[in-house]
């Protein structure tokens, strides 16, 4: 399906997980680690997986507020949205991921909540990046 881009973000790494990553309009720059669980030496840096949990969780929070101001509902100012990316062997070969959303709206009504958050993983570009590819489940808390 087509995409009508209004925006385009880029970005260069070197080195891979244990090296950096920097956009090329100079805003962000990251040092690369390989956790202790991948087999690196863990310690400073972050990597691809926590990069992307965080991605993901500030991108599913714009959902939620265009899926919320469609239904006009307020969205609570403390909203929040706690995303677990997983890296493992896949059975097929290679690795894959796994994604867990855990989503917090104080003050909204539980079924409320739910119904905004089916509706945001329908919307949000990371939900429609990953759909079919990556297990990705959502749990209102």
């Amino acid at each position: 399906m087509p995409v009508d881009v209004k925006y385009t973000a880029e970005a260069t790494a070197t080195g891979g997980r244990d090296g950096r990553a920097a956009t090329t309009d100079g805003t962000f720059e990251v040092k690369l680690a390989t956790p202790k669980e991948l087999g690196g030496a863990g310690g400073e840096g972050n990597n691809p997986e926590q990069l992307f949990a965080a991605g993901y969780a500030a991108c599913f929070i714009g959902a939620m507020k265009v899926v919320a101001g469609q239904e006009k509902v307020k969205m609570p100012a403390d909203t929040s949205v706690t995303a677990s990316v997983g890296i493992g062997p896949r059975s097929e070969g290679g690795f894959g991921l796994a994604v867990a959303l855990r989503v917090s709206l104080p003050g909204l009504d539980h079924a409320q909540a739910e119904g905004i958050v089916e509706k945001a993983h329908q919307v949000c570009p990371y939900s429609n990046a990953t759909r079919g590819n990556i297990d990705v489940k959502t749990t209102v808390v």
